[in-house]
């Protein structure tokens, strides 16, 4: 017997839809909707009908189901993310005038980085991401950052679990990934290299509040090089000084 609640079964629903690291979207049919949310196919079915009619799922041509942009309207009218891609996009329009390449903006949300903005040149390396969706923290640039600055239970947390290597160069084992978080928190900045899609690099920096806290991060992602380019780094370290200042954060306050 399934002693959910209605609710519980509709949440179920769109937990189906939770799309696994490096998808950049998500269409299943009804009957894979039923066995992800554990639900009989005529309940999945109703219910299903239910999320369709309010805007919550898109049903396509081809009889498979997305997210609807009902849900996505929604989320960007929380006042974290609304104030802060607000604040914040004027930086990152700087940032990618400046440097040309991909900008991220991403927060912690539970074990994830999830991804508030995303500005892309034509011409800059092919990624995964996308605005809404979710990465892991250990193996992005805007992850990394986050992690580092976190509550020592949340990184406790997360490197107690296994962490998925992406690529032969994904950092997973504990304690390299604490020297890594250290040694962001000394420079201020995060470096990566081919640890989430291979020919992409990231460098990316911590965004604080006017308490000194950092709520959010910012990077780009350029083809892999040999070399460091500090006129990039520059560039990503105001734009992360900016939106920090436009928060109310002052350096005299750490």
């Amino acid at each position: 017997m399934d002693d959910r609640s209605v609710a519980a079964r509709l949440f179920a629903i769109l937990d189906a839809f939770a799309a696994p690291a490096g998808a950049t979207s998500l269409t299943l049919t009804l009957t894979a909707i039923a066995q992800r949310a554990n639900l009989p196919l005529s309940t999945t079915h109703r219910l299903v009908a239910e999320w369709v009619s309010w805007g919550g799922l898109s049903k396509h041509e081809n009889g498979q189901y997305s997210l609807g942009m009902k849900l996505w309207e929604l989320g960007v009218q929380t006042p974290t993310a609304r104030n802060l891609r607000t604040i914040a996009l004027p930086y990152l329009e700087d940032l990618y005038e400046t440097t040309r390449e991909h900008v991220h903006l991403a927060i912690l949300d539970g074990r994830d980085a999830l991804y508030l903005e995303k500005l892309s040149g034509h011409h800059a390396v092919r990624l995964i991401s996308r605005v809404g969706a979710r990465l892991p923290l250990h193996s992005t640039g805007v992850g990394l950052v986050l992690l580092a600055y976190a509550p020592s239970d949340v990184v406790q947390q997360y490197l107690a679990t296994n962490l998925q290597r992406f690529l032969p160069r994904t950092v997973t084992e504990p304690e390299a990934v604490r020297k890594r978080l250290a040694e962001i928190r000394l420079l201020g900045l995060a470096r990566m290299s081919e640890e989430m899609t291979a020919g992409s690099s990231s460098i990316a920096a911590p965004i604080r509040d006017r308490t000194g806290q950092v709520v959010a991060a910012v990077s780009i992602v350029t083809r892999t090089t040999d070399t460091i380019d500090p006129e990039q780094e520059r560039a990503v370290r105001v734009a992360a000084q900016g939106v920090s200042r436009a928060l109310g954060y002052r350096r005299a306050q750490q």
